[in-house]
Protein backbone atom coordinates (compact mmCIF):
# COMPACT_ATOMS: atom_id res chain seq x y z
CA UNK A 1 0.00 0.00 0.00
CA UNK A 2 2.76 2.35 0.77
CA UNK A 3 4.75 1.46 -2.70
CA UNK A 4 0.90 2.52 -4.08
CA UNK A 5 0.53 5.51 -2.23
CA UNK A 6 4.14 6.83 -3.27
CA UNK A 7 3.12 6.36 -7.29
CA UNK A 8 1.59 9.38 -7.62
CA UNK A 9 4.60 11.27 -5.99
CA UNK A 10 7.03 9.09 -8.11
CA UNK A 11 4.96 10.79 -11.77
CA UNK A 12 4.86 13.85 -10.90
CA UNK A 13 8.49 14.15 -10.24
CA UNK A 14 9.33 12.53 -13.19
CA UNK A 15 6.81 14.49 -14.84
CA UNK A 16 9.02 17.62 -14.04
CA UNK A 17 11.92 16.58 -14.52
CA UNK A 18 10.50 15.37 -18.04
CA UNK A 19 10.09 19.05 -18.08
CA UNK A 20 13.34 20.39 -16.73
CA UNK A 21 14.68 18.70 -19.56
CA UNK A 22 12.66 20.42 -22.32
CA UNK A 23 14.31 23.43 -21.20
CA UNK A 24 17.93 22.42 -21.75
CA UNK A 25 19.26 23.84 -18.53
CA UNK A 26 22.96 23.35 -19.69
CA UNK A 27 22.51 25.38 -22.97
CA UNK A 28 20.85 28.26 -21.10
CA UNK A 29 23.67 28.62 -18.46
CA UNK A 30 26.04 29.16 -21.56
CA UNK A 31 23.53 31.83 -22.88
CA UNK A 32 22.72 33.43 -19.46
CA UNK A 33 26.71 34.27 -18.89
CA UNK A 34 26.59 35.40 -23.05
CA UNK A 35 23.85 37.70 -22.31
CA UNK A 36 25.23 38.99 -18.89
CA UNK A 37 28.67 39.93 -20.70
CA UNK A 38 26.58 41.65 -23.41
CA UNK A 39 24.31 43.53 -20.05
CA UNK A 40 27.21 43.96 -18.39
CA UNK A 41 29.93 46.10 -21.14
CA UNK A 42 26.76 47.47 -21.97
CA UNK A 43 26.12 49.49 -19.30
CA UNK A 44 26.97 52.97 -19.57
CA UNK A 45 29.08 53.62 -16.32
CA UNK A 46 29.41 50.79 -13.61
CA UNK A 47 28.48 53.41 -11.04
CA UNK A 48 25.42 53.27 -12.46
CA UNK A 49 24.45 49.44 -12.74
CA UNK A 50 21.18 48.12 -11.69
CA UNK A 51 20.62 44.75 -10.89
CA UNK A 52 17.14 44.64 -10.90
CA UNK A 53 17.11 45.39 -14.90
CA UNK A 54 20.07 42.40 -15.28
CA UNK A 55 17.84 40.27 -13.36
CA UNK A 56 14.95 40.90 -15.73
CA UNK A 57 17.23 40.27 -18.97
CA UNK A 58 18.31 37.20 -17.83
CA UNK A 59 14.72 36.09 -16.92
CA UNK A 60 12.89 37.05 -20.11
CA UNK A 61 16.10 35.85 -22.09
CA UNK A 62 15.91 32.40 -20.40
CA UNK A 63 12.44 32.30 -20.93
CA UNK A 64 12.45 32.66 -24.58
CA UNK A 65 15.76 30.28 -25.03
CA UNK A 66 13.92 27.50 -22.87
CA UNK A 67 10.26 27.64 -24.71
CA UNK A 68 13.11 27.65 -27.86
CA UNK A 69 14.68 24.25 -26.94
CA UNK A 70 11.18 22.49 -25.86
CA UNK A 71 9.83 23.46 -29.34
CA UNK A 72 13.25 22.39 -31.33
CA UNK A 73 12.67 18.88 -29.51
CA UNK A 74 8.71 19.02 -30.14
CA UNK A 75 9.35 18.96 -34.20
CA UNK A 76 12.36 16.61 -34.19
CA UNK A 77 11.06 14.10 -31.53
CA UNK A 78 11.16 11.29 -34.05
CA UNK A 79 14.48 11.95 -35.37
CA UNK A 80 15.78 12.40 -31.80
CA UNK A 81 14.22 8.90 -31.06
CA UNK A 82 16.59 7.33 -33.67
CA UNK A 83 19.49 8.97 -32.06
CA UNK A 84 21.76 6.73 -29.20
CA UNK A 85 22.46 10.64 -27.52
CA UNK A 86 18.91 11.36 -27.62
CA UNK A 87 16.39 8.93 -27.50
CA UNK A 88 16.22 9.65 -23.84
CA UNK A 89 14.86 12.92 -24.12
CA UNK A 90 11.26 13.44 -22.57
CA UNK A 91 9.56 13.61 -26.04
CA UNK A 92 11.86 11.29 -28.25
CA UNK A 93 11.88 8.28 -24.72
CA UNK A 94 7.60 9.00 -24.64
CA UNK A 95 8.08 10.62 -21.28
CA UNK A 96 5.95 13.60 -22.23
CA UNK A 97 3.21 14.20 -24.63
CA UNK A 98 4.00 15.82 -27.42
CA UNK A 99 1.15 18.42 -27.10
CA UNK A 100 1.74 19.01 -23.55
CA UNK A 101 5.52 19.99 -25.07
CA UNK A 102 4.39 21.73 -27.68
CA UNK A 103 2.08 24.22 -25.17
CA UNK A 104 4.83 24.53 -22.69
CA UNK A 105 6.93 25.82 -25.57
CA UNK A 106 4.99 28.23 -27.20
CA UNK A 107 3.98 29.46 -23.30
CA UNK A 108 7.81 30.02 -22.38
CA UNK A 109 8.56 31.66 -25.43
CA UNK A 110 5.82 33.72 -25.41
CA UNK A 111 6.08 34.98 -22.03
CA UNK A 112 9.51 35.70 -22.07
CA UNK A 113 9.51 37.70 -25.40
CA UNK A 114 6.41 39.56 -23.60
CA UNK A 115 8.24 40.24 -20.65
CA UNK A 116 10.92 41.81 -22.00
CA UNK A 117 9.20 43.91 -23.74
CA UNK A 118 7.34 45.19 -20.42
CA UNK A 119 10.33 44.93 -18.01
CA UNK A 120 13.29 45.83 -20.18
CA UNK A 121 12.34 46.95 -23.73
CA UNK A 122 11.41 46.68 -27.05
CA UNK A 123 15.00 46.29 -29.19
CA UNK A 124 15.58 43.01 -26.66
CA UNK A 125 11.76 41.61 -26.95
CA UNK A 126 12.41 41.31 -30.85
CA UNK A 127 15.65 40.55 -30.84
CA UNK A 128 14.57 37.53 -28.61
CA UNK A 129 12.01 36.63 -31.07
CA UNK A 130 14.02 36.99 -33.93
CA UNK A 131 16.03 34.14 -32.08
CA UNK A 132 13.45 32.55 -31.60
CA UNK A 133 12.12 32.41 -35.04
CA UNK A 134 15.36 32.08 -36.69
CA UNK A 135 16.08 28.91 -34.66
CA UNK A 136 13.00 27.07 -35.53
CA UNK A 137 11.90 28.15 -38.91
CA UNK A 138 15.57 28.10 -40.38
CA UNK A 139 17.66 26.22 -38.76
CA UNK A 140 15.53 23.64 -37.27
CA UNK A 141 14.10 22.29 -40.75
CA UNK A 142 17.84 22.87 -42.39
CA UNK A 143 19.48 20.09 -40.35
CA UNK A 144 18.06 17.90 -42.54
CA UNK A 145 18.50 19.60 -46.15
CA UNK A 146 21.69 20.71 -46.32
CA UNK A 147 25.31 20.98 -44.21
CA UNK A 148 24.85 25.11 -44.27
CA UNK A 149 22.36 24.59 -41.71
CA UNK A 150 25.36 25.13 -38.85
CA UNK A 151 26.19 28.44 -40.49
CA UNK A 152 22.91 29.45 -40.51
CA UNK A 153 22.60 27.74 -36.89
CA UNK A 154 25.13 30.29 -35.63
CA UNK A 155 23.40 33.44 -36.21
CA UNK A 156 20.89 32.72 -33.54
CA UNK A 157 23.47 31.21 -31.66
CA UNK A 158 25.07 33.88 -31.35
CA UNK A 159 22.27 36.59 -30.26
CA UNK A 160 22.66 36.32 -26.63
CA UNK A 161 25.74 39.25 -25.76
CA UNK A 162 23.46 41.90 -28.19
CA UNK A 163 20.15 41.01 -26.25
CA UNK A 164 22.04 41.50 -23.04
CA UNK A 165 23.79 44.84 -24.65
CA UNK A 166 20.23 46.26 -25.76
CA UNK A 167 18.58 45.68 -22.71
CA UNK A 168 21.70 47.57 -20.98
CA UNK A 169 21.91 50.52 -23.32
CA UNK A 170 19.20 50.69 -25.67
CA UNK A 171 20.95 49.97 -28.62
CA UNK A 172 23.92 47.94 -31.00
CA UNK A 173 27.20 49.26 -30.88
CA UNK A 174 30.43 48.31 -32.66
CA UNK A 175 30.94 46.81 -29.32
CA UNK A 176 28.16 44.55 -29.08
CA UNK A 177 28.94 43.32 -32.81
CA UNK A 178 32.25 42.31 -31.90
CA UNK A 179 31.23 39.73 -28.52
CA UNK A 180 28.25 38.62 -31.60
CA UNK A 181 31.39 37.70 -33.85
CA UNK A 182 33.13 36.10 -30.74
CA UNK A 183 30.16 33.82 -29.91
CA UNK A 184 29.26 33.07 -33.53
CA UNK A 185 32.64 31.82 -34.41
CA UNK A 186 33.29 29.61 -31.57
CA UNK A 187 30.26 27.53 -32.30
CA UNK A 188 32.10 26.39 -35.14
CA UNK A 189 34.75 24.16 -33.16
CA UNK A 190 32.10 23.04 -30.73
CA UNK A 191 29.32 22.09 -32.44
CA UNK A 192 31.90 20.25 -34.91
CA UNK A 193 33.12 18.05 -31.82
CA UNK A 194 29.72 17.21 -31.31
CA UNK A 195 29.06 16.46 -35.25
CA UNK A 196 31.80 14.24 -35.39
CA UNK A 197 31.72 12.22 -32.26
CA UNK A 198 28.33 11.51 -32.85
CA UNK A 199 28.70 11.08 -36.40
CA UNK A 200 26.72 7.77 -37.05
CA UNK A 201 23.93 8.98 -34.93
CA UNK A 202 23.40 12.40 -36.95
CA UNK A 203 23.44 10.01 -40.26
CA UNK A 204 21.13 7.80 -39.24
CA UNK A 205 18.64 10.56 -38.17
CA UNK A 206 19.11 11.66 -41.37
CA UNK A 207 20.60 15.39 -40.22
CA UNK A 208 23.15 16.91 -42.60
CA UNK A 209 25.40 18.17 -39.87
CA UNK A 210 28.71 17.09 -42.31
CA UNK A 211 29.00 17.98 -45.84
CA UNK A 212 27.33 14.72 -48.03
CA UNK A 213 29.99 12.33 -48.42
CA UNK A 214 32.24 13.54 -45.61
CA UNK A 215 33.85 9.79 -44.32
CA UNK A 216 36.98 11.59 -43.86
CA UNK A 217 36.26 14.72 -41.09
CA UNK A 218 38.84 17.15 -43.35
CA UNK A 219 35.89 19.56 -43.83
CA UNK A 220 34.30 19.43 -40.83
CA UNK A 221 37.84 19.50 -38.93
CA UNK A 222 39.27 22.15 -41.34
CA UNK A 223 36.61 24.29 -40.31
CA UNK A 224 36.58 24.15 -36.81
CA UNK A 225 40.70 24.95 -37.31
CA UNK A 226 39.52 28.26 -39.71
CA UNK A 227 37.16 29.33 -36.99
CA UNK A 228 38.95 28.76 -34.20
CA UNK A 229 42.14 30.57 -36.21
CA UNK A 230 39.97 33.82 -36.63
CA UNK A 231 38.28 33.56 -33.12
CA UNK A 232 41.40 34.60 -31.84
CA UNK A 233 42.02 38.11 -33.34
CA UNK A 234 38.57 39.13 -33.24
CA UNK A 235 38.41 38.45 -29.09
CA UNK A 236 41.40 40.77 -29.10
CA UNK A 237 39.74 43.47 -30.14
CA UNK A 238 38.08 44.72 -26.84
CA UNK A 239 41.66 45.48 -25.59
CA UNK A 240 42.85 47.37 -28.64
CA UNK A 241 39.99 48.95 -28.45
CA UNK A 242 40.49 49.98 -24.90
CA UNK A 243 37.67 48.02 -23.69
CA UNK A 244 39.92 45.77 -21.79
CA UNK A 245 42.87 45.63 -20.20
CA UNK A 246 46.31 43.83 -20.60
CA UNK A 247 45.33 40.99 -17.88
CA UNK A 248 42.37 40.37 -20.88
CA UNK A 249 44.78 40.79 -23.79
CA UNK A 250 47.74 38.28 -22.12
CA UNK A 251 44.25 35.72 -21.23
CA UNK A 252 42.65 35.89 -24.90
CA UNK A 253 45.82 35.60 -26.89
CA UNK A 254 46.80 32.11 -24.05
CA UNK A 255 43.12 30.82 -24.03
CA UNK A 256 42.56 31.35 -27.45
CA UNK A 257 45.95 29.29 -28.42
CA UNK A 258 45.09 26.77 -26.36
CA UNK A 259 41.41 26.81 -27.99
CA UNK A 260 43.10 26.77 -31.65
CA UNK A 261 45.46 23.80 -30.89
CA UNK A 262 42.70 21.51 -29.94
CA UNK A 263 41.38 22.41 -33.20
CA UNK A 264 44.42 21.77 -35.00
CA UNK A 265 44.67 18.34 -33.31
CA UNK A 266 41.37 17.11 -34.43
CA UNK A 267 42.23 18.69 -38.05
CA UNK A 268 45.01 16.27 -38.06
CA UNK A 269 43.88 13.22 -35.96
CA UNK A 270 40.47 13.12 -36.43
CA UNK A 271 39.58 10.77 -33.85
CA UNK A 272 36.83 10.72 -31.42
CA UNK A 273 39.25 11.83 -28.33
CA UNK A 274 40.53 14.77 -30.21
CA UNK A 275 36.88 15.73 -30.93
CA UNK A 276 36.44 15.17 -27.08
CA UNK A 277 38.95 17.16 -26.42
CA UNK A 278 38.38 20.23 -28.14
CA UNK A 279 34.78 19.71 -27.22
CA UNK A 280 35.97 20.27 -23.28
CA UNK A 281 38.59 23.22 -24.28
CA UNK A 282 35.53 25.25 -25.85
CA UNK A 283 33.23 24.69 -22.92
CA UNK A 284 36.21 26.26 -20.39
CA UNK A 285 36.68 28.50 -23.39
CA UNK A 286 34.01 30.64 -23.38
CA UNK A 287 32.82 30.77 -19.61
CA UNK A 288 36.52 31.53 -19.18
CA UNK A 289 37.33 34.74 -21.88
CA UNK A 290 33.56 36.23 -21.03
CA UNK A 291 34.69 36.13 -17.14
CA UNK A 292 37.88 37.96 -17.54
CA UNK A 293 36.50 40.38 -20.25
CA UNK A 294 33.85 41.71 -17.26
CA UNK A 295 36.88 41.31 -14.52
CA UNK A 296 38.97 43.30 -17.13
CA UNK A 297 36.96 45.53 -18.50
CA UNK A 298 36.88 49.60 -18.75
CA UNK A 299 33.74 50.93 -18.70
Amino acid sequence: MATLAQQPCAVRTNTAAGYWALTKPEINFLIAIATFTGFYLGSPKLSSFSFLPLIHTLLGTVLVASGASALNQYVERCFDAQMRRTRRRPLASGNLEPSSALWFGILLSSAGSLYLAVAVNTLTSVLAMITLASYLMLYTPLKRRTPWCTFIGALPGAMPPLIGWAAASGRLSFEAWVLYAMLFLWQFPHFMAIAWMYREDYARAGYLVLPTGEQSGRVMSWQATAASLTLLPVSLIPALIGGAGLLYLAAACILGSGFFYYSLTLAFRRSNAAARRLLTASIIYLPLLFFLLVLDSRR
